[in-house]
């Protein structure tokens, strides 16, 4: 088996990359399920219209599962699919969504600016993203993951934003470290981010 995993921020090229790379894939024969779970809500048309267009857009070579949940997706995939989850920020945000409503909040509240998290609310999130974390890594078949670097801008003016940043950055590192291959897309362009060293060196003279 085989994790590969791009990274990048919005517009990046990521997902693109992570597509052509599975392409090559079908080229030889194999199967690709792709995994997505952005959700289209009466009021975001242009959210839907966007869903829309990446359904579209997406190569008709693919299988596709638009996820329900956060996890139950998974008994889905054949284990000699090739699969290509984009992206585990969707995925974060719906595993906070489904941790909200279990604690019976509003989402409407959860979409606008939450200034104290509900008791537990963490911790349910995290063990939502850990599982499926810890299933693409330890996944017996050829796995692509597209995620998002969202740690580069100015710091969330509001609890759930922050915790979305903090979780997804380090879910992000977890996934690299155990990735066979891992990229950084900027720009349209790939940098090779799996074959740099974890370790600061002090510069020689």
């Amino acid at each position: 088996m085989a994790l590969v995993v791009f990274t990048g921020g919005a517009r990046s090229g990521k997902s693109t990359a992570a597509e052509k790379l599975a392409l090559a894939l079908v080229a030889d024969g194999r199967s690709v399920t792709v995994i997505v779970f952005g959700r289209a809500v009466e009021t975001d048309a242009e959210f839907a219209a966007r869903i829309a267009r990446h359904r579209d857009d997406r190569p008709a070579a693919f299988a596709t599962i638009e996820a329900s949940d956060a996890l139950g997706w998974r008994d889905s995939v054949s284990a000699d699919d090739v699969v290509l989850l984009d992206c585990l920020g969707t995925l974060l945000g719906r595993a906070m969504e489904e941790a909200w409503e279990n604690g019976e909040q509003s989402v409407a509240l959860l979409d606008a600016a939450a200034d104290t998290l509900p008791d537990g609310y963490e911790a349910a999130v995290s063990r939502r993203l850990d599982e499926a974390v810890a299933w693409l890594c330890a996944r017996a078949g050829d796995t692509i993951v597209v995620t998002n670097e969202v740690g580069d801008g100015v710091v969330p003016g509001w609890a759930t934003g922050r915790l979305f940043r903090d979780l997804l950055g380090r879910a992000n590192r977890r996934l690299v470290e155990s990735a066979d291959a891992a990229y950084l897309a900027v720009a349209g362009r790939l940098v090779d981010i799996g074959s740099l060293s974890p370790d600061a060196h002090w510069p020689q003279d």
